[in-house]
């Protein structure tokens, strides 16, 4: 059950989600013969003992597949980019700029179609990737891919991490409630370019995250008043913060290399995730002024960064075991997409609810709650409210 403190801002001035929209690339390649394509294509297999580790990292997962720009062909082209450390900086980063923008678009199209209106009536844009990090930014090509009006008020987001999807929605939320009429579009586009790489005994978390990452881009509209009978809110945004897990700083880090984007993964983040979730999301409520009897009177938007911390919020905070059932989806397909990912997991949450004819895209519950987290340990958490106009439209 879950009850409502008077002081709970309602709807009208309230920012939400107005469409969803996602991308993802053509190339396809299933995780249970990931490894011995990943081990041959990097001139690796004679690292019996490694790829066997390797193998089971894949079949632990619980990925079945994701989806990449590079295809075989050009990994094969360009045995720079399949070594372990080779200087590849410059053609990592042509090919990011090449797909980066271009995936984010087809995504940005399908969120303003699902929005209603005409792109030319967006006043904002949020740029969201860690794929690269060069000016003119991701943004500006975006405007000119979409025709998007030359005032559009731009912000690129660079290097943000998984993250990525809860701080841009944090922004969006700023924007739509404090510029009068304005409608934010919201990009999220991850390639795996910059980080791709062949094995090394030495290097475990690069391991790790050859097995996780995949490629997707998710896109939002994000707007306050929501005009009738235009445009529907699907997830209104209530609150929205940020928190650094102390001491996690070097948990998770990337660094851009002349090899590329190298990845540190320590194996504790589940550990410090499942360890401060219960306390962050209590304190969410407590901002949004809400009371709830069990965590499971919400409906679950978690980051999928990987199965164990999906398992560790679970168990954590007692939750039923459909409870993060979108996420957990969204893994088997994707992988872990870094800042598109959580986007990702809404469009699930929202297919699902409309396919099952649910009054609201929060699985027919009206309260939920969006986590996500990344580099720092930075994690942000976002209280929804998903009123009851799924099938009004």
């Amino acid at each position: 059950m879950v009850s409502l403190a008077s002081h709970v801002r309602g709807s009208g001035g309230q920012a939400s989600v107005m469409g969803i929209g996602t991308a993802v690339p053509t190339h396809v390649l299933q995780q249970s013969s990931f490894a011995g394509y990943y081990f041959e294509i990097s001139n690796s297999a004679h690292m019996v003992d490694l790829q066997a580790k390797f193998e089971k990292i894949c079949e632990k997962s619980s990925i079945e597949r994701r989806h990449f720009h590079m295809s075989d062909e050009f990994l094969r082209s360009n045995p720079s980019i399949t070594a372990h450390q080779s200087p590849s900086l410059d053609l990592r980063q042509k090919l990011a700029s090449d797909t980066v923008p271009r995936l984010g678009a087809e995504a940005a199209v399908g969120a303003i179609a699902d929005w209603g209106r005409q792109a030319s009536e967006i006043t904002h844009l949020v740029f969201c990737t860690t794929s690269s990090g060069c000016m003119p930014g991701f943004d500006l090509k975006l405007v000119n891919l979409l025709g998007l009006p030359v005032s559009t008020k731009r912000y690129m987001l660079y290097q943000t991490g998984c993250q990525g999807g809860g701080a841009s929605l944090r922004l969006a939320k700023d924007l739509a409630e404090n510029s009068a009429g304005a409608r934010v579009l919201v990009v999220c586009s991850e390639v795996i370019t910059m980080g791709f790489r062949g094995p090394s005994a030495s290097d475990m978390g690069n391991l790790v995250g050859q097995a996780l990452f995949g490629e997707a881009a998710a896109a939002l509209i994000v707007g306050d008043g929501p005009l009738a009978g235009v445009e529907r809110p699907l997830f209104e945004v209530v609150t929205a913060s940020q928190h650094i897990i102390p001491g996690t700083e070097e948990v998770v880090v990337a660094n851009i290399r002349e090899v590329g984007i190298t990845y540190t993964l320590h194996p504790d983040v589940p550990v410090h995730i499942s360890s401060n979730v219960e306390e962050l999301v209590k304190k969410a409520l407590l901002d949004g002024g809400i009371v709830v009897e069990e965590w499971n009177d919400l409906f679950w938007l978690v980051h999928p960064g990987g199965r164990a911390i999906l398992d560790g919020v679970e168990t954590v905070l007692g939750l039923n075991k459909d409870k993060l059932d979108a996420s957990r989806e969204v893994m088997r397909q994707n992988g872990n997409t870094m800042s598109s990912c959580v986007i990702l997991a809404m469009d699930e949450m929202r297919r699902r609810s409309k396919e099952r004819q649910l009054p609201t895209a929060g699985e027919g519950l009206e309260w939920g709650l969006l986590v996500a987290f990344g580099p720092g340990l930075s994690v942000e958490t976002i209280l929804l409210r998903a009123p009851p106009t799924l099938h009004a439209a």
